[in-house]
């Protein structure tokens, strides 16, 4: 039987895996839709549940994180379900986080292995990868998109309907309006003015694999060059599954991508790049 203390408030259509663990003060609301805690998930004491919700395997969720409330929106009625939150495995949340339900057609999702800071946010719709690390204070508009295996440092910003390819490295007290490339990272306020070698070679690519990101970063922030020459440019090496990937995101950035030049903040995250 699930380890639920005493003191913890568990309200409506509340299913919790025997080898969940639910500790003090904790609330559990499933309305206006029904909540689901999978095996190993650790509710820590203070959290605040709201379904629809869905929680995955062996998560760790610390005081004062709310999970699943409704989006911030003036016109969407709190009483409304959603489509909800669907949340993978081994996630750690650590405290204050808030991530909040999705109010369009598709949950707000949250894949495995991501490490949520203190006070960090997602709100509603977003759809997040695996091995994803957000410092303390960061913050994600409604609708954002991360890939895998990104780092945002503290209080970095994501504006509404933006995407995050993977492996990219969002500088603290940076943010950007619009698409950051995978592997580019931000250097300030919508300026991506580097790349992310460090964790490019700690994720094992090949040598050659990142020269090929360094050629790409070239043709897009550093070349003169239109948009569409740009990417004509990439297709002069199509075929590499590197460059097809970026070929990919930047057609299909609606709101383009972050431009490679402005005025750089000092002590950003890529100063000893």
């Amino acid at each position: 039987m699930a380890r639920i203390h005493p003191s913890a408030v568990v309200l409506g259509d509340v299913t919790i895996h025997p080898e969940a663990e639910i500790g003090p003060f904790c609330v559990i609301e499933g309305c206006p839709g029904p909540v689901r805690i999978g095996a190993g998930t650790r509710l820590l004491h203070r959290v605040t549940v709201q379904g629809p919700c869905t929680i995955g395997e062996r998560n760790t969720v610390y005081p004062g994180v709310t999970l699943g409330l409704p989006p911030q929106d003036l016109g969407f009625s709190p009483s409304e379900p959603g489509p909800g939150l669907v949340i993978g495995s081994d996630n750690v949340f650590r405290e204050g986080v808030t991530i909040h339900r999705g109010k369009t057609q598709l949950a707000t999702k949250v894949g495995n292995h991501n490490y949520f800071m203190v006070n960090s946010h997602a709100g509603h719709d977003c759809v997040i990868g695996d091995r994803n690390i957000f410092a303390n204070g960061t913050l994600l508009a409604g609708h954002v998109e991360v890939a895998d295996k990104v780092i945002m440092g503290g209080n970095a910003t994501v504006h509404q309907f933006c995407r995050v390819g993977r492996g990219a490295f969002v500088g603290g007290l940076t943010g950007f309006s619009l698409d950051l490339p995978p592997f580019f990272m931000t250097t300030g306020i919508n300026i991506a003015g580097s790349i992310n070698v460090v964790g490019m070679r700690r994720s094992g690519m090949s040598r050659s694999d990142i020269d090929t990101v360094k050629w790409v970063y070239k043709v897009l922030q550093r070349s003169q060059l239109p948009k569409l020459a740009k990417i004509e440019e990439l297709r002069t090496r199509a075929g590499d599954p590197v460059v097809d990937e970026y070929i990919a995101f930047v057609e299909s950035a609606k709101r383009g991508i972050v431009p490679g030049e402005g005025t750089v903040m000092r002590g950003s995250a890529a100063g000893g790049e």
